[in-house]
This record gives C-alpha cells, sequence and structure tokens, in this order.
C-alpha cells in the first residue's frame, strides 16, 4: 500500500509512541550495531541513536523513508523490502515495532534477520496479535457484505499469529525465543469519531480498493456506527488492538 508520511506523523503518532516502551525490551547498549526493521518516519531509529547505539532503518515505503530523512539527517534510512534484505556487516539486534503484521511472508522475513545477526544478536518486537481489530473487522465485513461488496469470505490484509503460531516459526528459523506475549491494548484514536474513520483510511485502504471514491464515506459512517457501542468509551473512541511482543535470541552456529 502507499502511506501518506505525514497523515501517519500528525494523527497516528500512537504507533512509535507506544513503541517506546517496546525500546525497553531491546535494552540498547551503547556502540551496538542495530537494524530498525520497518523505521516508519524514524521516531524509534533517533532514540536508540540517541542511547548510543549505530542505526540502520530499513522501509519498504519510499514516503516514509524520505520523511524520515528529512526529520533525522544524520540517520542511514534507506528503502527495502524485508522479505529480501541482506548486509554485509551484521547487526547486535534487530528491532521492529507495528511492522511484521503487513508482511505475511513471515518466514521470509525471520530468515533475513537470522541472517543479518550475529551470533547471539536478539530480535526484538511488536506487532498485532491474533484477534488484532476483530470488532473493527467484523464491523467492515458487516457493511461490505450488505452493500454487496463481499460475496465469499473476508480475508485480512494482514498477518496476526497467535503466540504459539510465530514462537514456533522462530524457533524453525534458528531462534530461542526467551519472551513472548500476547495482550489487548485498547488504543486512542485522535479526533474521536472521525479518528476511525482516519483509521481505515490509513491503515486500511486496500479493503475497500472496489469501492467508488463516492461511495467510500457512506460506508466508512455505517462502519463507525456500529463500532459505536464498543469503541466509543466515555467520548473517546478505541481502536481494538491485541499485540505480540517477543525477544529471540540467534542460536550459535
Amino acid at each position: 500500500m502507499k502511506w501518506n508520511a505525514e497523515l501517519y506523523d500528525d494523527k497516528h503518532s500512537f504507533v512509535f509512541q507506544y513503541g517506546e516502551s517496546v525500546l525497553e525490551l531491546l535494552a540498547v547498549k551503547p556502540s551496538e550495531r542495530i537494524l530498525d526493521l520497518g523505521c516508519g518516519t524514524g521516531d524509534l531509529a533517533n532514540q536508540m541513536q540517541q542511547l548510543g547505539a549505530e542505526v540502520v532503518g530499513i522501509d519498504a515505503s519510499p514516503d516514509m523513508v524520505a520523511k524520515a530523512k528529512s526529520k533525522f539527517p544524520g540517520l542511514d534510512f534507506s528503502v527495502v523490502d524485508a522479505t529480501s534484505f541482506r548486509f554485509d556487516e551484521p547487526f547486535d539486534a534487530v528491532f521492529t515495532n507495528a511492522t511484521l503484521h503487513w508482511i505475511k511472508n513471515a518466514d521470509a522475513v525471520i530468515q533475513n534477520v537470522y541472517n543479518s545477526l550475529k551470533p547471539g544478536g536478539r530480535f526484538v518486537g511488536e506487532f498485532g496479535g491474533k484477534g488484532n481489530n476483530q470488532l473493527m473487522m467484523a464491523a467492515a465485513e458487516t457493511v461490505l457484505k450488505k452493500h454487496g461488496y463481499l460475496k465469499g469470505d473476508f480475508v485480512l490484509p494482514w498477518y496476526y499469529p497467535s503466540t504459539a503460531e510465530y514462537a514456533t516459526k522462530l524457533e524453525a528459523g534458528g531462534f530461542r525465543v526467551t519472551y513472548a506475549t500476547h495482550f489487548d491494548r485498547p488504543t486512542l484514536l485522535q479526533d474521536g469519531r472521525d479518528g476511525m474513520i482516519k483509521w481505515f483510511n490509513m491503515f486500511g485502504a486496500s479493503i475497500f480498493g472496489q469501492i467508488p471514491a463516492n461511495e467510500l464515506p457512506q460506508i466508512l459512517n455505517e462502519i463507525t456506527d456500529l463500532l459505536q457501542p464498543t469503541a466509543e468509551i466515555d467520548g473517546q473512541w478505541y481502536a481494538d488492538y491485541k499485540r505480540l511482543r517477543f525477544i529471540a535470541i540467534k542460536e550459535k552456529n
């Protein structure tokens, strides 16, 4: 999908703000070489550099990388696909936040991360886990079926594994999983009800690709109406996030 980097920074800054707590798991040490996989607009990479690390940031979105370079010109950012990257110099750690659920070929990513780490290096991250946005997707499915835009099963455009499923993949890829947790994280959206519509416009664009532009506002409003009883709490709107957070160590050869 094509990302709007300005909208991401302006209305969806919760992505990297929540990621700050994942950095605590990473426990950056001065002079470490760290890969930020799915760096977005660069805020977390910048924090890692401020902690003394040498950071390389990669993202599949040219718009995100361009924004990251403009915000943090002293950092190394490049447009790279997570399913096909390789580096000649290995890393002490690979960090990723809110990225892996966008990549259905999880095995390829895990293999590339393994190949990019030093023996004993760590892979630390967080992304959407099983059941993420379950209520939001159920509402979208109901409205799409009502308008005749969904004839068969509703297939999510994301990869939301269970803890066991992802840990099994990591172990098969040569990692030892030392920490894994799956938890609810209701996520406050900016701009109230409009924030829910903006979420779908920002992150769910692929779901609505077949819908004419003049019909989309009505469909998004109907989805939001269905979500109001569960998503609105004391006048504020929340996305029903479930996250999977992990630490995995590259087994020594």
